[in-house]
């Protein structure tokens, strides 16, 4: 064992001596090609296809070389390419150094060319230089400044600086100013350049100039030369120097009592020489009575004179305004307005709510009364006495009472719900001329009571949910709505019953009080419970309360959650399982079979719904693929040709049931087929065992056993004949296996099949009987039975019937038992 050890390790040593020479190999390339570096340096902008340098040339490689060695660029960006013929290096696309490098001193791109047979590194920088191709820019296309004519000579007003993308020389700026005896230009050194600022050479005046237009020029020291300009805007400022002017120095105005509040009494005027803010005039009124203020006043900018209220010839006949106009400089000037007030039919009439009960109930009786009012008129005479009527729908009336006062009552029955408020206005008329009125709007809120119960939206609510569900998720939202307010038409939710049949309503949902939601309590099955109804009541927060009732209908969606079950051939169980094969279902089918001949059927069934138990069929597995076939839809297994002689005696099928749901679920059923004539011919090829050595060794022990077998059924039947003349054995009973041959068709001791498969599963049946344990049978059932009659393999397996024999049954012999109810049998339908 050390040996062959020893003999694999000495290739591996040879192949790590072999990797330690590459690598080092590789690290002396390596170290070649970093001394070997190749500069280049080209103008920005240059077009696609531009010469950088011949660069096989620069490398040492002739143009015979090329092809062999295999030239190439490692960058990237491919900002460069190669030719393959000369070796020469191009451009490949245009540089931008402002884009690629910024404001950096310094710009270039770097990358490595290989080139094999053998193997080399090349590092190839190239400096890429800056032209001059951006012009200097300023952040604005113009400037503002605002210089008072005050402003003295010599004064600097800083500029803004121009910005240049390229960088050197090309990046160094001058300024230039348009000639003009006003103003100059100076330079102001700083750490961060020269900034330029603008010079006031000479004092301004508005009068003769108001303003100027100047352009600033920056220009960088490129070949060739660019630049950018600026305008700058000087707007000379006004000193106040004129003050404000009225057109009178006194104005007169009349004006009836009656005129309304927000009237244009007077427009005064005021004129200023100067300019700008200067010239600006603000109106306002000087020192007046107090009462005077009240009645008027002025607009600060149009000078326009306003009645604020309304005039009362007996109080007041006339009023003396003062009025100031005040220019931006705080320059003054002053005027009176003389106002007369003409006495008309000026006083309307005055209404005073003396009392208003707001809330009302809306049951509040007719007649009920909700204010009260009084009137007044200033007037004498008939321009005194008034008339009061109530304008506006609403169920409300007016009365008179003494004193002058008046009575605002109820006049029919009031509903909240359909108006929460009830909005009128007194109006009151004078008699004069012309007459006058007056109004006053009355709001009357109608307090709610509960008279409403909650309205479902529907009557009958129906709900879906898929089986399966999660416990709590939502089934459905019910919503009431009351038309009361506050707590009266405050709803909650509670359910009020229900039937969900077997399963019950209670369990399987609940509802949130507050806002009407159905939640599933626990998981829904569809194949335990289809569909239930529940009663939701929603009941309001009124005193009494009220409720109503609505039924919510909820159905189960199936899912595909069941997988089909075969009902035949049935799976064999754990305790057959461990016997063999022998356990297991099986048919018998001649060997003259033909095409289509039916074998069995599967029976499935699914206990889901819809095309979730939809059931398809389909043979996975067969020891003969070709020999069977079985129906999409219908589970029949048939033959798909005649059975051939070498077919062999023992077929198993497995066939897989699968249903159409989404995923799709599926079972399998296992079929052993026997070909043989008759079930004699059948019966060894049962007791045969699986393939192996124990297989083999079981066969020969049930070869002994059914030799045996046949030799004492052979002697037995001559020893009954013997002894049906001797009188003794008349208080012994017949064997038990004479019993089954005189009962059954044909029987087997030892052998082993299925109890009972009598469930209507397929369309034919056969019996087949096993003895029961022998046991003491009582002289009444003597005599013994006739010999057994031969019949052929096609009427033994000719039984149709799938019920166990009666005492009157055709295939009963005369003076038989009845087959004992514990005999096993195998039952096809």
């Amino acid at each position: 064992m050390a040996v062959r050890r020893r003999q694999r390790l000495g290739p591996g040593g040879g192949r790590a001596l072999l990797a330690a020479l590459l690598l080092l190999l590789l690290l002396c390339v390596w170290c070649r090609a970093a001394a070997e570096r190749v500069r280049y340096a080209i103008a920005e902008e240059l077009g696609r296809g531009s010469l950088v340098g011949p660069l096989a040339r620069d490398l040492g490689l002739s143009a015979d070389e090329l092809p062999a060695r295999k030239l190439r660029l490692s960058e990237e960006k491919q900002y460069f390419t190669v030719n393959e013929e000369n070796g020469n290096l191009y451009v490949n696309e245009r540089l931008d150094r402002e884009e690629m490098c910024g404001e950096s001193a310094t710009c270039s791109v770097s990358f490595e060319v290989l080139v094999h047979n053998p193997l080399n590194i090349f590092h190839v920088e190239v400096a890429i230089e800056d032209v001059n191709d951006n012009s200097p820019t300023f952040s604005k296309s113009a400037l503002e400044l605002e210089i008072g004519e005050w402003t003295l000579p010599g004064t600097r007003f800083p500029m803004e600086m121009a910005h240049d993308a390229d960088v050197g020389s090309n990046s160094l700026l001058s300024y230039q100013l348009t000639s003009n005896p006003s103003f100059s230009l100076a330079m102001k050194e700083s750490p961060d350049g020269s900034k330029p600022e603008l010079v006031l050479d000479r004092a301004l005046d508005r009068e003769l100039q108001s303003s100027f237009e100047l352009v600033l020029t920056a220009v960088d020291a490129g070949d060739p030369v660019r630049s950018g300009t600026v305008q700058i805007w000087v707007n000379v400022t006004d000193a106040n120097d004129n003050p404000p002017v009225f057109s009178q120095d006194r104005y007169r105005v009349r004006l009836r009592e009656d005129t309304p509040p927000g009237s244009t009494v007077l427009n005064v005027t005021a004129s200023d020489a100067d300019a700008g803010t200067n010239a600006h005039i603000t109106y306002s009124f000087g020192k007046m009575p107090i009462k005077a203020l009240q009645n008027f006043k002025v607009d600060a900018e149009s000078g326009s004179i306003m009645l604020k209220e309304t005039l009362d010839f007996e109080d007041m006949h006339a009023f003396s305004l003062a009025v100031e106009a005040k220019d931006g400089g705080g320059l003054v000037a002053h005027s009176t307005v003389e106002v007369e007030v003409l006495d008309v039919n000026d006083n309307a009439p005055e209404i005073t709510i003396l009392s208003l009960s707001s809330p009302v109930p809306e049951d509040a009786p007719a007649g009920t009364v909700v204010a009260v009012l009084k009137v007044r008129d200033r007037d004498s005479g008939e321009n005194g006495q008034v008339s009061c009527e109530l304008s506006g729908e609403a169920p409300l009336s007016i009365v008179a009472s003494s004193g002058g006062s008046y009575k605002v009552v109820t006049s029919g029955a009031l509903d909240r719900e359909q108006a929460s408020e009830h909005r009128v206005s007194v109006v009151v008329r004078d008699r004069g001329r012309p007459a006058l009125r007056s109004s006053r709007e009355l709001v009357l809120e109608v307090s709610d009571v509960n008279d409403n119960a909650p309205v479902f939206e529907e009557a009958a609510y129906s709900a879906y949910v898929a089986e399966n569900n999660a416990a709590g998720a939502l089934v459905l939202r019910v919503q009431a709505r009351d038309a009361d307010a506050g707590a009266n038409g405050r709803v909650s939710y509670w359910l009020a019953g229900g039937s969900a049949g077997a399963a019950g309503a209670a369990p399987l949902v609940s509802v949130e009080a507050r806002s009407g939601a159905l939640y599933a309590q626990r998981s829904l099955d569809y194949e335990q419970c289809r569909e239930f109804t529940v009663a939701v009541r929603a009941q309001d927060g009124g005193s009494p309360a009220r409720s109503s009732t609505a039924t919510v209908r909820v159905f189960v969606l199936d899912r595909n959650d069941n997988a089909p079950r075969v009902l035949w051939p049935a799976a064999a169980g754990p305790g057959e399982a461990a016997g063999g094969a022998a356990a297991a279902p099986f048919e018998v089918v001649p060997r003259s079979a033909e095409a289509g001949y039916l074998v069995a059927k599967v029976v499935a069934v699914d206990a889901d719904a819809g095309r979730n138990a939809w059931l398809s069929y389909e043979l996975v597995q067969a020891s003969e693929p070709a020999l069977f076939r079985v129906g999409l839809h219908s589970g029949e297994v048939r033959t798909a040709r005649a059975v051939g002689e070498r077919d062999a005696a023992k077929q198993r099928l497995v066939a897989v049931v699968k249903d159409h749901g989404q995923p799709a679920l599926s079972a399998t059923a296992t079929l052993h087929v026997v070909l043989a004539e008759s079930l004699q011919e059948a019966l060894p090829e049962l007791s045969e065992r699986p393939a192996g050595a124990e297989a083999a060794a079981a066969a020969a022990e049930l070869q002994f056993y059914l030799v045996l077998a046949l030799a004492l059924l052979s002697a037995l039947l001559v020893l009954s004949v013997a002894l049906a003349v001797l009188a003794r054995l008349r208080r012994a009973g017949p064997p038990a296996v004479l019993r089954c041959l005189g009962a059954q068709r044909f029987s087997l001791a030892g052998a082993a099949f299925p109890a009972d498969f009598c469930e209507g599963t397929l369309p034919y049946s056969y019996n087949l009987c096993v003895p029961p344990p022998a046991r003491a049978v009582p002289e009444a059932a003597w005599p013994p039975p006739p010999p057994v009659p031969i019949l052929s393999a096609e009427e033994l397996l000719g039984g149709d019937s799938c019920e166990k024999p009666s005492p009157n049954s055709n295939d009963l012999v005369a003076g038989e038992p009845p087959s004992e109810p514990g005999a096993l049998q195998v039952c096809k339908a």
